[in-house]
């Protein structure tokens, strides 16, 4: 009977270790998940915030020598 009872602390050893670990890793998968929902609704609400919109050029500026080249090109 001694073997029986042997294994059966060990067992019992291994299965706490396991549970320890299953009970880490489901508190971690919680704490990822909330600290997502957080950044999620945080960035939600910076998406809300009015934004100004200035006139944006595309490179071209007319500038007098722009106007002297297209003079030129008239006359």
């Amino acid at each position: 009977m001694q073997p029986s009872s042997k294994l059966s602390s060990t067992s019992a050893a291994h299965n706490s270790e396991r549970r320890r670990f299953m009970k880490t890793v489901g508190l971690g998968a919680a704490a990822a998940g909330a600290a997502a929902a957080a950044g999620h609704v945080t960035l939600a609400q910076a998406d809300t915030a009015p934004v100004k919109k200035e006139k944006q050029t595309v490179n071209y500026r007319e500038t007098d020598h722009v106007r002297a080249y297209y003079a030129s090109l008239r006359d």
